[in-house]
């Protein structure tokens, strides 16, 4: 983990060693200490003891978060960190249980994919309860189209509301969760996809929000790893997957990275939406998802232009604050950096777990 400038410092040597190596082949082998293992580990175990942040109520990037690291705990088969993610959950259900979000907005109801996280890896059936209790309360009210009551097409939901609707199936293995998430993202790629193949950060918002957009390409993402390939909705989600990731080749940055405003090269480079769009990316690599060396040497670049937004106490540094939509360019432009922000954490985590599967 070199820090921001050496990361900067590094990117001629990181180009053309991406380019050297392309295809899943590509993201094998990394520079001593950037290795998947290494940085998801050190996050990982960072995130057990910070602090929460933001809201009295669990707020949505520590529930992410704390998805990422139990993935990582999975993965790398690290029982203790399992274990200590667990011990930070149970005031939960105790005397911190005013902590748990209320149902009823995307934002309090991605809650329920941890504790389905939990049971996928302790199979304890209380967590499975409570977690699918999230996912079939999102849909006790649908609108005509079936779509959640949640439904209020801004794009960070296509994260929000498939994640959990994906993690009750991969926890049950009930189908009805895939038909909604998938029904879900076809409604928003239709309405909300722009040509050029990105997303603006709202309908009235004609800006590409880079954290924003980020949040799109993972919930793709995690729906395509799970959709299975005769699902009737999959071709519509993979090539509206597909025509992102193409856009995203485009506007990557030489050292790995994406700004704060996708296609604006005055704003600065930002790790939230550089890890969600690698983690996408190397999703696509490795699933086959994504042919051509174009897309193995904009995941490998990207992982390695994301280190680098690590520093020296696994925090995560050019972390953009909460950013509420807004129809004005300097309102994006002055949005402050922030370290350590679990916005932040997570997508490393994510991005290592990818490489990792």
């Amino acid at each position: 983990m070199r820090g921001w400038i050496g990361a900067v410092a590094g990117a001629t040597l990181a180009v053309a060693v991406a380019s050297a190596q392309t295809g899943a082949d590509g993201l094998k082998t990394w520079p001593a200490g950037e290795d998947p293992t290494t940085v998801g580990a050190a996050v990982a175990r960072h995130f057990v003891g910070t602090d929460h942040q933001y809201t009295r109520t669990l707020h949505y990037s520590e529930v992410v978060s704390w998805y990422g690291a139990l993935e990582i705990a999975r993965l790398t088969h690290d029982s203790a960190l399992a274990t200590d993610l667990e011990k930070r959950f149970l005031p939960l259900l105790g005397d911190d249980k005013a902590r748990v979000p209320a149902s009823g907005h995307v934002d309090n109801s991605v809650f329920g994919a941890l504790p389905l996280e939990l049971f996928l890896v302790t199979k304890k059936p209380d967590y499975l309860t409570m977690g699918r209790g999230y996912a079939d309360r999102q849909w006790e009210k649908p609108d005509a189209q079936g779509l959640s009551g949640e439904t209020r097409f801004w794009i960070d939901d296509m994260y929000m509301i498939t994640l959990l609707e994906v993690q009750a199936f991969r926890a049950t293995g009930d189908g009805k969760y895939l038909d909604r998430a998938a029904l879900e993202m076809t409604a928003y790629l239709d309405k909300l996809q722009q040509p050029n193949g990105l997303f603006f950060h709202a309908p009235d918002v004609a800006f590409f929000w880079g954290r924003g957009d980020g949040w799109m390409a993972a919930g793709m993402t995690e729906l395509l790893r799970s959709l299975p390939e005769n699902h009737p909705r999959r071709a519509r989600i993979l090539a509206g997957y597909r025509t992102m990731m193409a856009a995203l080749v485009k506007y990557q940055a030489k050292d790995g990275t994406w700004r704060q405003l996708i296609d604006k090269e005055e704003t600065w480079p930002e790790s939230s939406s550089t890890g969600m769009f690698t983690f996408a990316l190397i999703s696509g690599v490795k699933h086959g998802w994504l042919t051509g060396p174009e897309y193995g040497r904009a995941a490998r670049l990207g992982w390695l232009g994301l280190v680098g937004f690590v520093d020296q106490n696994s925090d995560v540094t050019q972390v953009c604050e909460g950013t509420n939509k807004m129809a004005n360019l300097e309102w994006y432009l002055e949005r402050k950096r922030r370290t350590g922000d679990f916005h932040g954490q997570a997508p490393v985590m994510w991005a290592a777990a990818a490489l990792l599967r």
